[in-house]
């Protein structure tokens, strides 16, 4: 019986030390982003560690004190977090740089585009099929509320944009040179139906390429969140979302309608002046 306790005791005080040991890994981080606009606080996320512990090296190091929100559009994002943009001369195109570095993309399902929520920047697919994120560049997303239609509409539209790049993907295959050639030469000539024919005949393999990446559905949590609070809905899935917004939504509305110019830069620099952890 002696034996039979101590083993039990084993057992529970072995729990209780990773029970603790959990909740002492998983801390919520709240950072603040002081800017002359008024402060934003983001809370970050425990579930996407690479992106949470590089954000908050990057804070610590005073990587971001001085950098503007570089790139400004309405009713969908404002973003920052290119060194470029420290002392940029006005009108000067940003939003290339960073530091040196990219993270392997968290992109968990659950982690939508809502209004005010916190995802990581990144380069088109076209050079980044595996969506590393940008070591430092980041954007907090505006965006808008969709109807029930108008997100059908974004369903359809994320369809058609994929089996678009699935079959750019095929034409320019090398073993498919030949193919290439002959749509070009179609497309060159205006010789439509030929073209229409060339395409429908290789549908069944562009399909195939494609594969899982052909069905796109909307959650209903999802479809309640973009329908009521509002977000991007067609960024989902593509990049990596690492928290959200918890307070200073006044600020970022200001912000997102900030007048720019044809860069998407706004005119009067909207600049963080210090990036600090917040304490509890």
């Amino acid at each position: 019986m002696k034996g039979i306790y101590w083993f039990l005791l084993s057992i529970i005080l072995t729990s209780c030390f990773l029970s603790g040991k959990k909740k002492q890994t998983s801390k919520e981080e709240i950072v603040a982003l002081e800017t002359n606009y008024g402060t934003l606080k983001v809370k970050l996320y425990n579930e996407t560690p690479k992106h949470k512990a590089n954000f908050l090296n990057l804070v610590d190091s005073g990587y971001y004190d001085g950098l503007l929100f570089h790139r400004v559009i309405p009713k969908f994002m404002i973003q920052a977090g290119d060194p470029d943009s420290r002392n940029a001369k006005p009108n000067k195109n940003l939003g290339n740089n960073g530091p040196g570095y990219t993270i392997e993309a968290e992109i968990i399902d659950t982690f939508i585009h809502k209004y005010g929520a916190l995802a990581a920047a990144r380069t088109s697919d076209e050079v980044n099929p595996e969506k590393r994120s940008s070591g430092s560049q980041f954007y907090i997303v505006k965006g808008r509320k969709y109807t029930d239609g108008e997100m059908k509409r974004v369903t359809d539209n994320l369809i058609q944009q994929r089996k678009m790049a699935a079959l750019k993907r095929f034409l320019y295959d090398p073993k498919n040179e030949a193919l290439l050639r002959r749509a070009q030469s179609y497309q060159g000539g205006r010789m439509m139906v030929k073209y229409d024919s060339l395409i429908r005949s290789i549908e069944p393999q562009v399909r195939e390429q494609l594969g899982t990446d052909s069905i796109v559905k909307f959650t209903e949590y999802q479809k309640r969140t973009y329908t009521t609070l509002g977000g991007v809905p067609h960024l989902d899935g593509g990049y990596t979302v690492f928290g959200e917004l918890v307070e200073g939504f006044d600020v970022l509305d200001s912000i997102s309608g900030a007048e720019r110019n044809h860069y998407d830069r706004p005119k009067k620099d909207v600049i963080i002046l210090r990036a600090t952890r917040v304490k509890k």
